[in-house]
């Protein structure tokens, strides 16, 4: 995001909001399950309505993609992703957060991120000119 420590730790400037707010357990493999539906029911709206000063959302991963692009998301996070711009600019109305989505920055996904150049000299450079712009 191109911010220091000050900015990323600071309540009142990011907030860090994850799709479920308890530990959903591990796959056969060491990874995450996905979030439990009930956690999320039960925090993640309620948070949001108490921050209407949100400005722009970074939608990490296919379960965020989900929940805040609803029907609006592409068949895949890789086609998501790929059209970032569109949401990024559909959402950029008054009263109503800008959306960026991003894959999820796992160790994983470093084959996706070589594979995908374009969001590193496309994208990214948008989203640190937002995030500096907001803080």
């Amino acid at each position: 995001m191109g911010i220091g420590e000050e900015t990323f730790y600071n309540p009142d400037r990011l907030a860090i909001v994850p799709m479920g707010f308890c530990f959903p357990g591990l796959d056969s493999k060491g990874g995450d399950l996905p979030p439990r539906r009930e956690c999320r029911k039960l925090w993640h709206d309620e948070l949001f309505a108490e921050m209407p000063q949100i400005e722009l959302v970074l939608v990490i991963g296919q379960y965020a993609q989900a929940y805040h692009l609803g029907s609006e998301r592409k068949k895949s996070l890789t086609e998501t992703v790929v059209n970032w711009q569109a949401y990024f600019e559909a959402n950029r109305q008054p009263g109503k957060p800008a959306v960026i989505p991003l894959p999820h920055p796992s160790w994983r996904n470093n084959g996706w991120l070589r594979k995908n150049p374009w969001f590193e000299s496309d994208l990214l450079p948008v989203l640190q000119e937002e995030v500096s712009r907001l803080t």
